[in-house]
């Protein structure tokens, strides 16, 4: 089937347009977010010039939130997707307000209050990024599912780079060249994105997006000890399944070193495409990156869905590695602004073609009473090799952010992670699906609700 007749077919479900909605207005609050959050932590002239100063901001803003991810990912399957979207996201906008407020008053303590709050808006964004991508299978048919992961997520990130370069052109146009003001013209933008996701969400039935078997109480201390025997059962359940557990395995390791390219980006944007001393000339440049990133993005979500229904998704994630190989050969042979560009273009559109057909196999090979877990394990993963790459960037790379030698290794890096996951199964193993603790599920039984072993794809 092609993309457009998928994307009719899934257009006619009212459940699939409103996530749609929501999913493409919170992604392009978050790009403007992140511009805002970069421009306050990794283009202000005082700090941040070099890839050590980066590594240490990424870790700040990620490693906490990869610590208690796993704690909520069993809340996902308890509470309603449909309000944790919904609260998510005011909260986002109360917390956006909050920096901003920050950045105002620029007191001797406000970097340290604004690392605190930024932290706890992004850990917000990745828990409403796991339960909106959980609640996919609930919106559209089981043989929709690839599809349906072609367009909404990468929809979601093209909005989160064109968000991106909306608040990267309004820095342009603001009256100011300070960073904190360039900053909060971005940040004001992405509290818009955020309220609009939230009254978005509120057009989705309130059970629309699952969990088949919410909690209907919180007895918090019972049910705290239980989730971290529903995270203990949700990775067993996983591994025993095979196809998806090493589906995150290969995320994770295509992230890490998509991440070492992104430092490398914003040094490069910094340092050697704009001037250190003027911030608004390296958010220009790191815009226009983000702008070929979102060409390959767009592109990933036109030419999966085609491919992938006549090859594996397994072998699509091998062949996408070595097209990240490829774009990313591309910059180690240049240093020169148009080796950046080809790349973001190449590279990002490898990343998305795979993040796709990852997707859809922990989907397709996971029970819904595990899927939040399985989702919230996902973005544990993706931080983790966030962080790993802002460290493995620090060690590596120069001030300048570009070394021929580091971008080779990242190209045989990609060869070798293909050729190990090209030795991958196609088809999952059985699993039990796990029930539900005592005190947690409340006595009400198997929380997928028919007690199945398999998962249908």
């Amino acid at each position: 089937m092609s993309l457009s007749r998928d994307l009719r077919a899934l257009w006619h479900s009212r459940g699939f347009r409103r996530l749609t909605y929501t999913r493409v207005l919170s992604q392009s609050g978050d790009g403007m977010f992140q511009v805002g959050i970069a421009t306050a932590f990794f283009f202000d002239p005082t700090q941040a010039g070099t890839a050590r100063d980066i590594a240490i901001g990424f870790v700040i803003l990620l490693a906490p939130f990869t610590l208690v991810g796993p704690f909520v990912g069993p809340l996902i399957d308890r509470w309603q997707r449909q309000r944790i979207l919904v609260v998510g996201n005011l909260i986002r906008v109360v917390m956006v307000a909050a920096i901003c407020a920050v950045l105002v008053v620029d007191s001797g303590t406000a970097k340290w209050a604004l690392y605190t709050l930024a932290l706890l808006a992004l850990s917000v964004n990745r828990f409403l990024n796991a339960a909106m991508t959980a609640g996919i299978p609930k919106v559209v048919e089981p043989h929709q599912l690839l599809a349906a992961n072609a367009i909404m997520p990468t929809l979601g990130t093209i909005a989160a780079a064109m968000g991106g370069a909306v608040g990267g052109i309004a820095t342009f146009l603001a009256p100011t060249t300070s960073d904190a003001s360039l900053a909060l013209t971005a940040l004001v933008g992405s509290s818009i994105g955020f309220g609009t996701a939230a009254w978005a969400t509120t057009g989705l039935g309130r059970r629309k997006l699952g969990p088949e078997q919410p909690l209907e109480s919180l007895h918090f201390a019972q049910q705290l000890r239980s989730l971290g025997h529903e995270l203990r059962d949700g990775i067993v359940y996983l591994r025993a399944r095979v196809t998806p557990f090493q589906a995150l395995g290969v995320m994770a390791a295509q992230r890490l070193l998509y991440g070492v390219m992104f430092v490398a980006a914003i040094l490069i944007a910094r340092n050697v495409l704009g001037d250190p001393a003027h911030p608004e000339q390296a958010i220009q440049k790191f815009t226009i990156v983000l702008g070929f990133a979102a060409v390959g993005f767009g592109l990933a979500a036109v030419i999966t869905p085609a491919i992938v229904d006549r090859i594996p998704p397994k072998n699509w994630i091998v062949l996408s590695l070595l097209i990240g190989a490829a774009g990313q050969a591309v910059l180690a042979a240049s240093s020169q602004a148009w080796a950046l560009f080809t790349a973001a273009i190449v590279v990002s559109y490898a990343v998305q073609a795979a993040k796709i057909a990852v997707d859809t196999i922990v989907q397709r090979d996971t029970d819904d009473a595990v899927r939040g877990r399985a989702f919230t394990l996902y973005d544990m993963a993706f931080n983790v090799a966030f962080i790993l790459s802002a460290v493995v960037g620090a060690l590596v790379l120069p001030d300048s952010g570009y070394s021929r030698a580091a971008m080779a290794v990242l190209v045989v890096a990609y060869v070798v992670v293909a050729a190990v996951y090209s030795r991958a199964p196609t088809e999952p193993m059985p699993a039990r699906v796990p029930t539900q603790r005592e005190g947690y599920a409340e006595g009400k039984g198997s929380a997928g609700g028919n007690g199945d072993n398999e998962v249908n794809a």
